[in-house]
């Protein structure tokens, strides 16, 4: 499902980090090494319909590298 985030995400929280991540080697193999979490927040998404919704965000972010491997887990409207 593609999407657009618009505005901030809010609520922002680590899920894990190091070897709490399961597909860590994934991310080493794919981005570089780091220092990754999985991380999870709020923010209101634009469809590839073009419906504009609230959702909870989960993602993987290291320093340096940004944030990788976005999707919505669920929708909060």
């Amino acid at each position: 499902m593609h999407f657009e985030i618009i505005g901030d995400i809010t609520d922002i929280e680590t899920i894990a980090a190091g070897s709490g991540i399961r597909i860590l080697p994934f991310l080493r193999k794919q981005y570089g090494e780091g220092r990754w979490r999985k991380l999870k927040g709020i923010a209101t998404v634009r469809l590839s319909d073009g419906t504009v919704r609230l959702a909870e965000i989960h993602w993987f972010e290291a320093h340096g590298i940004g944030k990788k491997k976005m999707r919505i887990k669920r929708f909060l409207d």
